[in-house]
């Protein structure tokens, strides 16, 4: 599933180096927190190698 948007993409990136142990869970925060337990690391791993050409900084929720 790739990433919507820049933010999202990078909150992918945070959460899959704290699945992999490079950085504590308790210094993430919002949505890369809640990704770390409910998405695996293929999955986390896929959100963030989107590329980010073409990609907005964040997408509103309508």
């Amino acid at each position: 599933m790739p990433a919507k948007s820049k933010a999202q993409q990078k909150a992918a990136g945070a959460a899959l180096s704290a699945k992999r142990g490079e950085r504590s869970t308790s210094s993430l925060k919002g949505a890369s927190r809640s990704m770390v337990k409910s998405m695996s690391e293929k999955e986390l791993h896929e959100m963030a190698a989107t590329k980010r050409k073409g990609k907005p900084e964040r997408v509103r929720n309508r």
